[in-house]
């Protein structure tokens, strides 16, 4: 979950609903990311779904109760409440026979009682052999729950438990996480679109200052932030570009323009070229501050002339931010700080950064061993240009970079 500090910002209320499927044992990660990331989770299994994972383990993993019978509460009326409640609803694995359930309005046990009663939006991912996916009888029962308005995420084709291989697998947890996500992002604004017509870059990733063919100066960036940040802003319509510093081009969001920028004078002399066509900018590649003073055309290789070491002579390379945020006073400049030390330092050394680099906004973060690079999680803190604090937000890397979006959003729907 997003925390907003002081904000007094509730968990997000999720259900997860499961169906008997071999998959099933898959779900115990879906629930661990949500409950992981703040929300509060309630699993309702099917009964049959039990002899693939016990009642003992989701109880466990949800700190709550794990009812199949509408009459297993205390009220009788249980499915009402959990579906006047919920954020979102996730069956998963959604058998064909729970599909057929809940595409007739049958309600014979919780899980489907709640579902016909719940006015949230509800994430259906189908898991079954590939010839009960392709039957017509199923394809039109997903047709149907897709026409009022469920959001369904396709089966992947991989090894099946049967042996057998074809449409029908589960997807990760993780991706079911990030589908689920987009769904309570998008109902969480309506669906609209605020950031249409907005251009917007992200710079991403760790940049190498090459020594030579083979040899570089580099770093631990991931690229996950700025990816997570790109998604957040491709979902509220913003076009955005992603200046790409040694990242998997797999972590990047469908739609965005993608230009490499390996080094750090390459990001620079890029960002500086183009940053007047934009109006909202990212900086939150891991820019190295010094590179090498020569690049060696050759792989520079042990000799008696450096027998007893090699020292390399560094020079600075450009403060991209700071000379973009001074050129172009237009631009909505969003910077971060990687620093390390405890967190009173770090927050001390990111505000005065931010005095520094004339960006509107700076997120701090403390990075370290297990922290910042890498994970999938991340915590900031947000401070404006004269250093004053004004957000402090935790949760995996996409729900920061969409509370990081809706602090600019505020500011760029004013503006235009």
């Amino acid at each position: 979950m997003t925390v907003l500090e002081n904000a007094g910002t509730p968990p997000r209320r999720i259900i997860v609903g499961v169906g008997a499927g071999i998959a099933a044992y898959k779900v115990t990660g879906v629930v661990r990311q949500f409950t992981k990331a703040g929300d509060t989770v309630r699993v309702i299994p099917t009964q049959a779904s039990l002899n693939f994972v016990g009642q003992t383990t989701w109880q466990a993993l949800s700190g709550g109760p794990a009812h199949t019978d509408v009459f297993d509460g205390d009220t009788g009326v249980d499915h009402v409440e959990a579906a006047r409640d919920a954020d979102l609803i996730v069956i998963a694995p959604a058998t064909a026979d729970l599909i057929a359930k809940i595409r007739a309005g049958i309600a014979s046990d919780l899980l489907t009682t709640t579902v016909l009663a719940a006015t949230c939006p509800v994430v259906v991912v189908p898991a079954m052999h590939t010839a009960m996916w392709e039957n017509p009888a199923t394809q039109d029962n997903i047709g149907v729950l897709k026409d009022r308005g469920m959001h369904v995420l396709d089966p992947e084709v991989g090894d099946l438990s049967s042996g057998d291989t074809g449409a029908g697998r589960m997807p990760e947890p993780e991706a079911i996480c990030e589908f689920c996500e987009a769904v309570l992002a998008q109902s969480s604004f309506g669906g609209k679109k605020d950031l249409t017509g907005v251009r917007a870059f992200v710079t991403a990733g760790g940049t190498r200052e090459p020594i030579d063919p083979v040899r570089f100066i580099g770093n631990h960036s991931s690229g996950k932030q700025g990816a997570a940040i790109a998604q957040a802003l491709t979902e509220r319509g913003a076009d955005v570009t992603v200046f790409a510093a040694n990242i998997d081009p797999g972590i990047l969001p469908s739609g965005v323009t993608v230009i490499n920028t390996p080094s750090a004078i390459d990001m620079y002399e890029t960002v500086q070229s183009v940053a007047g066509e934009f109006d909202l900018g990212f900086f939150v590649a891991a820019v190295a501050d010094f590179r090498p003073a020569q690049d060696w055309d050759q792989k520079v290789k042990k000799s008696s002339e450096n027998a007893d070491g090699w020292a390399l002579q560094l020079v600075r390379n450009p403060d991209i931010l700071r000379e973009t945020a001074s050129r172009y006073p237009h631009l909505l400049c969003f910077g971060f700080a990687a620093e390390t030390g405890d967190e009173a330092q770090v927050l001390e050394f990111g505000k005065a950064k931010a005095r520094r680099k004339g960006a509107r906004y700076i997120a701090i973060n403390q990075v370290g061993k297990d922290q910042g690079f890498g994970t999938d999680t991340n915590r900031v803190s947000v401070v404006d240009g004269a250093g004053t604090k004004v957000l402090s937000v935790a949760g995996t890397k996409l729900q920061v970079a969409r509370a990081l979006v809706d602090l600019v959003a505020v500011q760029l729907v004013k503006k235009n």
